[in-house]
């Protein structure tokens, strides 16, 4: 009998992103997670609350979208939506602020655009209800002093005025399953004052409560403009070239209109408006706003180039090689955006304490309330006041904080200096990485031999260095190119040559003034000819030196030999240096002969070398490595490295904004350079220092005030000051970050 043939999979649901006005914390962000994860079709919510995105699969036969909406509105947030299910785009909402033409359902003008990014903090809708309630506080503090029972009332309105807006979110949340929240807490404070005859401290909390918001969300809009700083890099226009040869005309068209395998010209002083490549023209490039490399690089035909670079001098023809809303900005704004819907260990621990955390603060304050009072004597007043002071101590809205602000923070500094960190969790592993294992070719060193010394051994070193180009003329091998680079260099002569021909694996010849020279390795040399010891000799200490030798032959006679070597980038050594002084052992994992990679290794200070190993090998030697109990991150170019790389613990890839170096890894350090690498440590630690002091901010000043209020010393308005403060301190502790150089 056979067996009936198994359903296939039912296909994912269709994602939708929102843009989700109003959501401006922690807490809010992890509202509307809660709320997605409790509706019926709805699946996998990414929210990142500094971009105010919201990302999720809504199978829309179990809930509409209108649902959804309506049940996010009704927590008090405006979603607005921005990318159509189905659509799977690398266009970044931010970005869409900037092209509003791009993408089949967009937002009317200005909906998606946060209040604090385009209007002063006081014209916002926080920014009013904070006026509003500041100005009856003070009003009924002024009749205080002419008539106390109309103060009373002004107290009294201030508070309700206040609280509604608070009382509306407690009530949704209430409805859709989280009775627990912040807006609960304040909500309750507020009204048990009112009822206990504390009207003039409950204006006050309600005041310093919204203040706090009110900074919370100009500090969000902090991280926000850095993003959108990114977005905004492109230029909004290109010069496109139309027609061929003497026909060819210039028009200005959109940069959103580009497609792949059109022709632009990007003038002096310009933007170049699509990732490409140079067909014609010489010019410095200023990459910093991709690669975070703060010096113009030189580039010319055949180089690639970067959306958002600035041409510095020359005039450039550019091939355009990817679709707009798939430059290299657009993916790196994609991939902060991925950073910060990640969330960190320490993050997601918080949030879970944080679920059992508030209802346990409004059940000791229940039992401070009613305790006391009924057995042993209190004062209903005063345990009532005691209870409502200690609910707003326990408002956990720093502590929620104090992780996401951090990270955030971190990861924006990270990507406008070229570091990209692919979330939280990458962050607080690389914080704890003791061994930074690093490929050599193309990592550590520039990836292309160079000419490092000319040995004549009859005439000028000029005339060897053009005898031996003329040989390798037109090969494609990377030691052929080299010697004809150098000869070029030294202005060296290259006299008329012809039969050219490759020896497989041993060397090339060619017929060069009527005699047959031949340029090749000391070995094939040696087999055509022996040479004399003291050639040897030379040979062998440059060998010594990691240095490939080269040997020209006018057989039998030697003429000269040319020694080759991939130079260390500028900068290993001091990276090196900088690992080792945060405690980090080094490690060089190569394919290249052990003579050369020790050689290299000396001279950059790398601890340890395992040389001679295949690409597919590399990942086995990782394994060994974190078998030592310690944290492993691999530094490499992200193609031949892949396998190493995912079995580190950090993949950190080099290179120059390609699609591996953004795709395959953990993290990327997009300028080619390794002090980047010490610098993603460097950051790591002082975010993971920045939460820690984040974390005891919090939970020490509630302490204190848990304390003192239990003891009669402080009240509520000092309350709600305290978690105030530590939102604000939290807040402004982590924008530090912001300033990471």
């Amino acid at each position: 009998m056979s067996r009936p043939t198994p359903a296939p999979p039912a296909p994912p649901a269709p994602e939708l992103c929102y843009r989700v006005e109003g959501m401006d914390c922690a807490d809010c962000a992890n509202k509307i997670e809660a709320l997605v994860n409790r509706t019926p079709g709805a699946s996998n919510p990414r929210v990142a609350f500094t971009t105010q995105v919201l990302r999720l699969n809504l199978d829309e036969s179990v809930t509409p979208r209108e649902s959804l909406e309506a049940k996010i509105r009704s927590l008090g947030y405006k979603p607005t939506l921005l990318v159509p299910e189905g659509t799977k785009s690398h266009t970044h909402p931010e970005e869409a602020a900037h092209h509003p033409d791009r993408g089949e359902a967009r937002a009317q003008d200005g909906e998606h655009v946060h209040e604090l990014e385009d209007k002063p903090w006081h014209a916002t809708r926080q920014g009013r209800e904070v006026i509003t309630t500041g100005v009856l506080l003070v009003a009924a503090l002024v009749f205080g002093f002419i008539e106390p029972q109309l103060s009373r009332w002004g107290y009294i309105a201030a508070t309700l005025i206040g609280a509604w807006s608070l009382a509306r979110k407690a009530w949704a949340g209430v409805r859709l399953g989280n009775p627990f929240s912040i807006n609960t807490l304040v909500t309750i404070a507020a009204i048990g004052a009112v009822v206990i005859d504390e009207a003039t401290e409950a204006a006050v909390v309600v005041f310093l409560f919204a203040v706090g918001e009110l900074l919370e969300s100009i500090a969000a809009g902090r991280a926000r403009a850095g993003i959108k700083a990114l977005a905004a890099l492109a230029p909004k226009t290109a010069f496109l070239l139309e027609g061929e040869g003497e026909d060819i005309r210039t028009r200005e068209v959109p940069a959103s209109s580009l497609r792949v395998g059109q022709v632009v010209q990007v003038r002096p002083g310009g933007r170049v408006p699509a990732d490409g490549t140079i067909l014609s023209g010489f010019s410095a490039l200023d990459d910093s706003p991709v690669t975070g490399e703060s010096v113009p690089v030189n580039k010319g035909p055949g180089d690639p180039v970067y959306a958002g670079s600035i041409n510095t001098d020359g005039v450039l023809t550019v091939r355009v090689d990817k679709d707009p809303s798939d430059n290299t900005i657009a993916r790196i704004i994609h991939l902060v955006e991925e950073a910060q819907e990640s969330k960190a260990p320490t993050a997601r621990f918080i949030d879970r304490f944080s679920r059992y955390y508030t209802p346990g603060v409004l059940a000791v304050a229940t039992l401070i309330a009613v305790v006391p009072p009924l057995f042993l004597g209190g004062a209903w007043h005063e345990w009532l006041y005691k209870a409502l002071a200690l609910l707003l101590i326990g408002c956990p809205c720093a502590l929620v904080l104090s992780v996401p602000a951090a990270i955030t923070s971190a990861i924006s500094a990270g990507a406008r200096r070229g570091l990209l960190i692919k979330g939280g969790a990458v962050l607080e592993t690389l914080a704890r990485v003791r061994t930074v294992a690093f490929d050599k070719t193309g990592t550590l060193t520039e990836g292309r031999p160079r000419v490092t010394d000319v040995v004549a051994l009859e005439g000028s070193e000029a005339e060897l260095l053009g005898l031996a180009a003329a040989v390798e003329q037109g090969s494609s091998h990377p030691l052929a190119k080299a010697i004809v680079e150098k000869a070029d260099e030294v202005g060296a002569t290259l006299p008329p040559s012809s039969d050219q021909q490759a020896v497989q694996g041993k060397g090339a010849q060619a017929m060069v003034q009527g005699r047959t020279l031949v340029v090749g390795s000391p070995r094939y040399a040696a087999e055509l000819a022996p040479l004399a010891a003291e050639v040897a000799g030379q040979i062998e200490a440059m060998e010594l030196q990691g240095k490939t030798v080269v040997v020209l032959l006018n057989p039998p006679t030697p003429l000269g030999l040319i020694a080759l070597r991939d130079e260390p980038r500028p900068d290993a050594r001091k990276a090196v240096q900088a690992l080792h002084r945060m405690g980090i052992q080094t490690v060089m994992l190569t394919g290249d002969n052990r003579r050369t990679a020790e050689a290299v290794a000396r001279q950059l200070g790398i601890d340890t070398v395992i040389a001679e190993v295949l690409p597919e090998d590399k990942a086995a030697k990782v394994k060994e490595l974190q078998a030592q109990g310690r944290k492993v991150a691999m530094v490499g170019d992200g193609i031949n490295d892949a396998p190493a790389l995912a079995w580190a613990d950090v993949g950190i890839a080099m290179g120059g904004g390609t699609d591996v170096a953004l795709e395959t890894a953990d993290a990327a350090v997009l300028r080619g350079s390794v002090r980047g690498v010490a610098e993603l440590v460097r950051l790591s630690r002082d975010t993971m220092r920045v939460v820690a002091q984040n974390i005891a901010f919090a939970l020490g000043l509630k302490a204190v005030f848990l304390a003192t209020t239990l003891l009669g010393i402080t009240g509520l308005w000092p309350a709600i000051l305290a978690d105030t403060g530590a939102t604000a301190l939290v807040t402004l502790n982590s924008l530090r970050l912001l300033r990471f150089r």
